[in-house]
């Protein structure tokens, strides 16, 4: 089981040694990947960060998502990847 507080989209990008990701539930949160598995790494630690520096800078921390959900999606043509 895949343990995230927040929800994750992953993306193809044109480029096969890619991937983006963001969280939907988080804002301002994304990144790069090099495979399915590596971004869900980087997106485990990366949301930790990113709740630690939403913190620190005395801003908004939404709550953890009870039931998050990883997407998994080919780039859309056309509209800029959120990564």
């Amino acid at each position: 089981m895949v343990e995230l507080p927040y929800s994750l989209v992953i993306e193809a990008t044109e480029d096969p040694d890619f991937f983006g990701f963001f969280s939907p539930d988080l804002e301002g949160f994304t990144g790069v990947g090099h495979s399915i598995e590596d971004c869900i790494y980087r997106a485990r630690w990366g949301m930790e960060d990113h709740v630690r520096t939403l913190r620190e800078h005395g801003l908004p921390v939404p709550p953890r998502n009870p039931e998050p959900t990883i997407v998994i999606r080919n780039e859309r043509k056309g509209e800029l990847t959120a990564a």
